[in-house]
């Protein structure tokens, strides 16, 4: 089976850095994707809210170099959480 995916959006907020209890650094935001169509009744884009997870280095990088509302493209693989 293939899990990859690949987006391009704007962040919604400044991404938070934190570390685990082993010292690995993990990188949590969210990302605007905007989509291909627009509503028939309204002029407005329609967006999904995409909340993203990056460790190690990568986080390390989007956390050093990205804020709010900077474009960002990402490649990765999809999970869905229960809570």
């Amino acid at each position: 089976m293939l899990n990859r995916v690949i987006m391009m959006g704007r962040l919604v907020a400044d991404p938070e850095l934190r570390q685990t209890p082993n010292g690995i650094s993990v990188a949590t935001f969210r990302i605007a994707v905007d989509r291909n169509y627009q509503s028939k009744n309204t002029a407005e884009k329609q967006a999904d809210f995409i909340s993203c997870v990056a460790w190690r280095q990568t986080g390390e990088f989007i956390s050093r170099y990205f804020t709010k509302g900077r474009m960002i493209a990402l490649e990765g693989s999809l999970q869905s959480r229960s809570y």
